[in-house]
C-alpha cells in the first residue's frame, strides 16, 4: 500500500477520576471569567446569606403569630364549649383483631344521647373505642347550642400547629431564595448567549470564509 501502514500508537492517558475541580472559581480571578460569571457568584452569595438571616426570622413570627392565634382559639373554645357525659345508643362495631395496637387506635362513630346546656335531651354522635355496648357512659364536648363538637384546643396541639406554621415559613423563604436564584441563573445565561451570538457575527465569516 502506498505510504506503508503507520505505525500503532499508545492509547491517549485516561482522565484521572479524582481530578480536583476549583472551587469558586467565578470569585477567582482568571481569563476565562466572564462578568457575569463573577455577578452570578455575588448574588448568590447574596441570596444564600439572605436566606439564611431570613429564614430564622420567618419561623420566628410565623410561630408567634400562629400561637398567639391558636392560643386565642383555645381561650375561646373553653369558654364556649363544656365537657358533659353522653350514653350510647348503640353497640359500637367490633373490630377484627381485639386487643390488636391497630384495635386500640381505632375510633368508630356512634350515636349518643345526651343532656344539653338548656337541660333537654338530645341526640348526637361521637367517635368511641370498638365493642361498646349499648348504655356505657363516654366524655363528650358540646358547645352552647348543644351541638356535639371537639374538645379544646391542648397545649400540645397548639405547639404542634405552630412549629408546622413556623416550618412552612422556613420552607417559603428557601423555595423564594431558589427561585429567583434560578431566574437569575437563567437570565445571566440568555445574556451570556446573546454576547456570543455578537462575537461570533463578527468572528465566524473569517472562520468559515472559503479559502
Amino acid at each position: 500500500m502506498p505510504g506503508g501502514i503507520p505505525h500503532a500508537q499508545p492509547p491517549p492517558a485516561p482522565v484521572p477520576a479524582d481530578l480536583p475541580r476549583v472551587r469558586f472559581w467565578r470569585l477567582r480571578r482568571n481569563p476565562l471569567r466572564r462578568r457575569t460569571d463573577l455577578l452570578q457568584a455575588w448574588i448568590g452569595l447574596g441570596l444564600l446569606l439572605t436566606a439564611l438571616a431570613a429564614s430564622p426570622a420567618a419561623m420566628f413570627l410565623a410561630g408567634d403569630a400562629a400561637h398567639r392565634h391558636y392560643a386565642d382559639t383555645a381561650a375561646r373554645q373553653e369558654r364556649t364549649r363544656g365537657r358533659t357525659t353522653a350514653v350510647l345508643v348503640h353497640d359500637a362495631p367490633r373490630h377484627p383483631e381485639p386487643g390488636s395496637p391497630e384495635a386500640r387506635r381505632t375510633r368508630y362513630r356512634v350515636e349518643v344521647r345526651f343532656t344539653d346546656p338548656a337541660g333537654r335531651s338530645r341526640l348526637g354522635h361521637t367517635h368511641v373505642p370498638p365493642g361498646l355496648r349499648a348504655g356505657s357512659t363516654v366524655p363528650i364536648w358540646t358547645d352552647q347550642q348543644g351541638r356535639v363538637t371537639a374538645e379544646p384546643l391542648t397545649t400540645a396541639q397548639i405547639r404542634s400547629k405552630c412549629m408546622g406554621w413556623a416550618l412552612l415559613a422556613s420552607l417559603t423563604v428557601t423555595a423564594l431564595t431558589a427561585a429567583a436564584h434560578t431566574a437569575t441563573v437563567r437570565l445571566l445565561l440568555r445574556r451570556n448567549l446573546t454576547a456570543w451570538d455578537e462575537a461570533w457575527a463578527g468572528t465566524g465569516p473569517r472562520w468559515t470564509a472559503s479559502r
